[in-house]
């Protein structure tokens, strides 16, 4: 983006609740089921049926809203948003209009050493539509499954305060980590439980007044609408450089190709004919229910991050993805119970847990492996017992069965070396057996301290005292 211009960026997130039933009915609100296996007149917009509001859809919308420090209405009410699409049978979809259930909000985002607040204008409950199936071949037809209609949605919208993709991606990480603590959402981006649209507009660095702005929707993951974002921004500045107007359209991303293409030109709420839900009485939330609530929420990032860097003395870094996924803190927490140092913990953690589940691509509660047993490990590697080394090779072991790793290292023999006597005979062994490096490294090539290091550890299968063997080896080679 270039230096003269900003964007001005407004995020609407979709995210679908946990809970057991649909919003208006009693169908089950599951994914993966047939198509059209959990569908009732009552989803599936049949003349003469009455929804029924699902409470606890109800609850977990305001635990979102306490969470986000937003005002909760006492008395909200639901509209009919008018549109037709074949994965919409009621031709409507049910949605709160202008008197969502909460407002007023915010969440605050850290971009390494600054925060800044993004102001969450609404919050509010409204039903899922169905998913639209597209069949590409000889002949091209599209299927439609009615599963999703009715499943609880609460939808997220900011004040237009994002000025670049980054914050964009840092406000969705933080939204996300929020529904997560509150398990009302699985967020699973691909199965489309967690879902963003983005409001973009560019004008020159000074100016007041917003640009003509465009929506982006269809974006699968949170780099994919960093993607997307930094595509649109650049767009719209090269139309507007080129003399000409941007136009108020809806784009689709498409992540294959990295560009968008348009879906329709200008749109404004009136185009949807928004009316009270006729069908429905008026929400009242009494304010004994909005403490009760209150009382009940988790700790949430913020808090959790104030209470690391209190507690375990952490650089912001490690604490920010520490805290990131709640299942990953409580892993921590547990770990550091075992071994009471929080710091070769937040290492071990980020350095190798990670990598596993990343290679397995699955979460912290995807393994066998107990925080206790990895303490366990951790003390033989901090009490010199095992070297990093064998102490990684043990870890890889452990992941996915749980064994004890003092029991591997008994069995095995993988007891450090850390015998003085021990060590010098197989430096000077080395150094015998390698006599040009041994000139070479005495003509200024130090780095080949490496290399005799390698070879010390070739022969100890590992287990040489790292520090011990460095020090003998500079030893002979510089005495």
């Amino acid at each position: 983006m270039r230096e003269d211009y900003e964007a001005v960026i407004g995020l609407e997130v979709h995210a679908q609740l946990l809970t057991k039933s649909k919003i208006f009915c009693s169908c089950k609100n599951e994914y993966g089921a047939e198509p059209n296996t959990n569908t009732c007149p009552v989803c599936l917009g049949m003349p003469g049926v009455l929804p029924v509001l699902n409470k606890k859809a109800v609850e977990y919308a305001i635990k979102m809203g306490l969470a986000t420090n937003c005002k909760i209405r006492n008395f909200s009410r639901f509209a009919r948003k008018n549109y037709f699409y074949p994965d919409l049978p009621k031709g409507y979809q049910i949605s709160q209009y202008d008197e969502p259930l909460c407002y007023n909000g915010y969440i605050e985002i850290r971009n390494g050493d600054q925060t800044k607040k993004i102001r969450i204008k609404r919050i509010h409950l409204e039903e899922d539509a169905g998913k639209s199936i597209h069949v590409h071949g000889k002949h091209d037809y599209t299927l439609v499954d009615y599963n999703r209609c009715g499943v609880p949605l609460i939808e997220i919208v900011t004040e237009p305060d994002i000025r670049s993709p980054q914050e964009a991606y840092l406000y969705l990480t933080k939204i996300k980590q929020i529904l997560e603590y509150l398990e009302i959402c699985d967020c699973n981006m691909e199965e489309g439980s967690l879902r963003c649209d983005a409001n973009i507009s560019v004008r020159k660095k000074g100016e007041t007044k917003f640009g003509t702005k465009t929506e982006m929707k269809n974006m699968n993951s949170f780099r994919g609408v960093e993607k997307a974002l930094e595509y649109e921004i650049n767009r719209q500045i090269e139309i507007i450089e080129d003399g000409g107007k941007v136009l108020q359209q809806t784009l689709l991303w498409d992540e294959d190709k990295n560009r968008a293409r348009v879906m329709r030109t200008k749109e404004e709420a009136e185009d949807y004919r928004y009316f009270p839900e006729p069908d429905l009485v008026p929400l009242k939330v009494d304010q004994k229910w909005i403490d009760e609530l209150r009382d009940t929420l988790p700790e949430l990032p913020v808090e959790k991050f104030k209470r690391f860097k209190e507690t375990y003395g952490l650089r912001d870094y490690d604490i920010e993805i520490l805290t990131g996924d709640k299942y990953l803190a409580e892993y921590y927490e547990e770990t550091v119970k075992h071994i009471n140092d929080p710091v070769i913990a937040s290492k071990w953690i980020q350095s190798e847990l990670l990598r596993v589940l990343k290679e397995k691509e699955t979460g912290i509660t995807g393994i066998k492996l107990r925080p206790k047993t990895f303490a366990e490990l951790l003390k033989l590697v901090k009490d010199g017992t095992i070297t990093g080394n064998v102490g990684k090779e043990i870890f890889n072991q452990i992941i996915d069965t749980d064994e004890s790793p003092a029991e591997i290292v008994k069995k095995k023999g993988l007891t450090q070396v850390s015998d003085e006597k021990e060590l010098e005979r197989i430096v000077q062994e080395v150094l015998s057996e390698n006599p040009n490096e041994v000139e070479r490294y005495k003509a200024g090539k130090k780095n080949l301290l490496g290399f005799f290091m390698g070879q010390v550890m070739k022969k100890t299968r590992g287990k040489a005292n790292p520090k011990l063997a460095s020090d003998l080896l500079k030893k002979h080679l510089e005495g």
